[in-house]
């Protein structure tokens, strides 16, 4: 460190590039996103905390009866938002939703609820049937069945609950680009807490029900991670990106040396004189 510290007072010049370097690493790809539109802007999870589900949200059950989702939630509630006949991350979400039921100690269908809804308006009441037998029978230990329902929904009132909890997705072919997440919904309405991925620890999933039944909201530790990792459309997946995270990096190192430089006292230079 003293090394470079010596070189940076000779050579100022060396500061200013690697300040230089790391802004544009970091500026490049924002100044691409004014250029083009980013699949980061059209698929994943705009965080709508505090906000209320819509009044007139209209879902319909395994008996092809419209329900009115508002209406059904009287208790914590988990929401997912899948399509049945999806061929990569709707099985493990919900497959990560039943083991996750049959480990923690919250009572299903009494202390929480889960309510799960197509965003394929293609499908209907027959998927939704199947979808739940498959996954109750995946819980690991006696719970009221009631508590884990399956919906579909027609075009209109799926475009309006995506959009009312900040689910964005994108019609690829016969499929859909989208992310994993659960909604914790509080007793009255209210988005309160994100949990995305497809692996949710029992404490994490449990407090999360928690601060729901107490309507205490707070925002998802993943809005970091966006910053490192970027949507890559092909394998429908989130990969490091290397020119963010280096430009950073260089940037947080460029900064200490300078801070170093401005406070570090200057030592004095005894000039002895002859007499």
């Amino acid at each position: 460190m003293q090394i470079i510290l010596k070189k940076m007072k000779k050579k100022p010049g060396i500061f200013l590039l690697l300040m230089g370097i790391g802004w544009a690493s970091i500026a490049q790809p924002i100044e691409a996103l004014k250029d083009i539109k980013s699949y980061e802007l059209k698929i994943g999870i705009i965080e709508h905390l505090d906000e209320y589900i819509p009044e007139n949200l209209t879902i319909i059950d395994v008996n092809d009866q419209p329900q009115n989702l508002k209406s059904l939630i009287d208790k914590p509630t988990v929401l997912m938002w899948v399509y049945y006949r999806c061929p990569g991350i709707c099985s493990p979400l919900m497959t990560s939703v039943a083991e996750v039921i049959g480990k923690t100690d919250l009572v299903l269908g009494k202390d929480f609820q889960v309510i799960t809804v197509s965003f394929d308006p293609r499908e209907g009441s027959d998927l939704a049937i199947k979808k739940r037998e498959n996954y109750l029978g995946l819980i690991d230990k006696p719970v009221d069945e009631s508590g884990w329902q399956f919906y579909t929904a027609d075009s209109a009132n799926i475009v309006l609950g995506t959009e009312a909890t900040g689910f964005r997705y994108q019609k690829a072919g016969n499929d859909f680009m989208h992310s994993a997440v659960i909604i914790m919904i509080s007793p009255d309405g209210k988005i309160t807490r994100y949990l995305q991925g497809t692996y949710f620890l029992p404490f994490e999933f449990k407090l999360a029900l928690v601060e729901a039944s107490q309507g205490k909201s707070g925002p998802t530790i993943y809005k970091v991670l966006q910053f490192c990792y970027t949507y890559d459309p092909a394998g429908q997946q989130y990969v490091l990106n290397v020119t963010k995270v280096a430009g950073t990096i260089i940037i947080f190192i460029a900064l200490v040396i300078f801070l170093i430089l401005v406070i570090k006292p200057r030592k004095k230079v005894n000039i002895n004189k002859e007499q």
